[in-house]
């Protein structure tokens, strides 16, 4: 074998290994009809019921063989709260799809209008307090680890709240919260800089979610959506950060062009996704554990459903698998000197690198369809939901 075929041959090795490490958990809501605070625009495709999103996440595992997981939604995915648990277990069996993190929803009730675990009510934010613990309750009925917390609470008019009394009210909720945990089980805190509060949020920000992670307790972490940031914003700088400070749990990956926009991930700036997946491996090679749940968060309104999610997974398996390939020592190496054009060199080249062809080796190795999106076409999935659902949907009802 000569020195370019064993290369070669060495390359492709660590690729299976890269990809076959790498799972990213798809959500409940991105099968159903969701929409804009303007209204829903209608998918014959999309799922409607909690059965249809599991067999639609059991299609996308399918094509892709990175996606084990679907978060859940609890008012969204089950209503009935712990009484449903024996219905997602048996779909579990039934499609070879677990339970993944749990999502409260703390923004549908109409008494959470000014708040729910902030809310100047003690009732309001006790009631709230027992959501957050029913939903670690059916994490821990579902095996789920995750209670993936989005919370938000704010006011929109200068002087209305005071900010520090709300502080201290999450604190103390996310405390509660935190003491039901079991063993091995986390509570991921994310932030959102606005919306829908519009003058201050009360989780605005990484180093706020940091604050009230460690607050909260040792089974707390930082949940990153990409999305919610600011414009510019450097967030594989704050990935970076939270990486140090061993405080990053997880990822709500999607794009955006403007403010929280939930596009399909890399459609906007993969070279941002690629930066993030890089920090990640710079810490594993450097002899860091990190223990990181990469999940989807996007609401598919133009795209269809299945395609939109086919098409995420992928992108997401060749930025992670890029990202893979820097030379991390010779990159060191380079700092270290600040050899700058050298080391962005070198950086840009793993980026800019046509890795598909090694995925597509992977896919073949391991069974599965070479293109997914090609295979979700002729595999006539989608054509299938679309005459079984039509005339199922609603304009009306929850977000998802």
């Amino acid at each position: 074998m000569d020195k370019g075929t064993s290369s070669k041959s060495n390359l492709a090795e660590r690729a299976f290994s890269v990809l076959d490490d790498f799972h990213i958990e798809i959500p409940s809501w991105g099968f159903a009809n969701t929409g804009t605070r303007f209204g829903k625009f209608v998918q014959a495709a999309a799922a409607s019921t909690i059965e249809e999103k599991f067999s639609d996440a059991a299609e996308v595992n399918r094509l892709t063989g990175s996606t084990p997981t679907m978060a859940l939604h609890v008012l969204w995915d089950l209503p009935n709260g712990l009484d449903d648990i024996e219905k997602v277990s048996a779909l579990e069996k039934q499609t070879s799809i677990r339970a993944g993190s749990i999502n409260p929803n703390l923004f549908q009730e109409q008494h959470y209008k000014f708040g729910s675990l902030c809310n100047p009510s003690r009732e309001i934010r006790a009631h709230a307090v027992r959501h957050m613990i029913d939903s670690i309750e059916i994490a821990i009925g579902l095996k789920s680890r995750d209670i993936s917390l989005w919370l938000p609470d704010g006011s929109n008019y200068p002087g209305t709240q005071s900010i520090r009394h709300r502080i201290t009210w999450l604190e103390e909720a996310l405390k509660e919260s935190h003491s039901h945990l079991t063993e091995g089980q986390r509570l991921l805190v994310e932030y959102k800089p606005f919306e829908p509060a519009f003058y201050h949020t009360d989780l605005g920000d990484w180093g706020m979610a940091l604050h009230l992670a460690k607050a909260a307790g040792p089974q707390a972490k930082v949940l990153v959506d990409t999305g919610h940031h600011y414009q510019g914003q450097n967030i594989e700088q704050i990935v970076a950060w939270l990486i140090h400070t061993d405080m990053l749990g997880g990822f709500h990956f999607n794009d955006r062009r403007y403010a929280d926009d939930d596009l399909t991930l890399g459609s906007i700036d993969p070279y941002q996704v690629f930066r993030i997946f890089h920090e990640i491996h710079a810490a594993g090679h450097e002899g860091l554990h990190l223990d990181v749940a990469f999940m989807i968060d996007q609401s598919h309104n133009l795209k269809g459903k299945m395609e939109a999610m086919v098409q995420t997974v992928v992108a997401a398996q060749e930025l992670w698998l890029k990202a893979s390939t820097v030379d991390l020592e010779e990159l060191n190496h380079l700092q270290d000197k600040c050899d700058l054009v050298a080391a962005e060199e070198l950086f840009r080249r793993a980026f800019w690198q046509d890795v598909r062809p090694l995925v597509a080796e992977w896919r073949a190795a391991r069974n599965l369809p070479v293109d997914p999106l090609a295979a979700l076409y002729s595999d006539g999935y989608v054509e299938r939901i679309t005459k079984e659902r039509a005339g199922k949907q609603s304009t009306g009802g929850s977000y998802a």
